[in-house]
């Protein structure tokens, strides 16, 4: 046998079980659903795993409580309580935050972005800070206030938009006569 029969057959092993495992179900999933229906498939299914890629999702606010009290070191946590509330999300969104909206799977959706869609919070960058916040007051002490956090998450979010329709730029604009 020449190298490159040799070499075509390896070859050829190697790739048969990757183009037959792409073909599975489970295979579907990995990638980002080409159609609104697709998404929403996946994410119902992913709604109800308590693990997504290894990791455990809290199914909601005191299991996340649970599960950053088990990740964060004792000598962070106190540097994470001593931070000012008003400014703690905007120091730990880049670090804290996006560990959790990628590990704890709020873009594609997971049990817990769930659980914080139903309380009112909708934007994967809004459920970190809730729960950046939410962990700050449990570490000193001040109570939640889940439904006043979420409320407070809400109005910010339409604050926002409603400034932002504001300062829009009008592209172009016509105006059509009726027959």
């Amino acid at each position: 046998m020449s190298f490159k029969t040799v070499f075509f057959k390896g070859f050829f092993c190697v790739l048969f079980p990757l183009t037959a495992w792409a073909q599975t179900p489970a295979a579907k999933d990995l990638g980002p659903a080409s159609t609104e229906e697709e998404f929403e498939r996946q994410y119902q299914d992913r709604i109800k795993k308590d693990k997504l890629n290894g990791v455990y999702i809290p199914k909601n606010l005191d299991e996340a409580m649970t599960e950053l009290d088990k990740r964060i070191s004792d000598e962070s946590k106190l540097k994470f309580k001593a931070l000012p509330e008003d400014s703690v999300c905007q120091i730990m969104h880049y670090r804290l935050g996006n560990w959790i909206i990628l590990n704890w799977g709020f873009y594609g959706g997971s049990r817990l972005s769930h659980y914080l869609r139903s309380a009112g919070v909708t934007f994967p960058d809004d459920m970190a800070d809730f729960l950046i916040l939410a962990y700050h007051r449990r570490l000193n002490a001040k109570p939640i206030g889940i439904k006043e956090l979420a409320l407070d998450f809400r109005e910010r979010r339409k604050k926002e938009h409603q400034e932002r329709l504001k300062k829009g730029e009008v592209i172009h604009e016509e105006i059509r006569k009726k027959n």
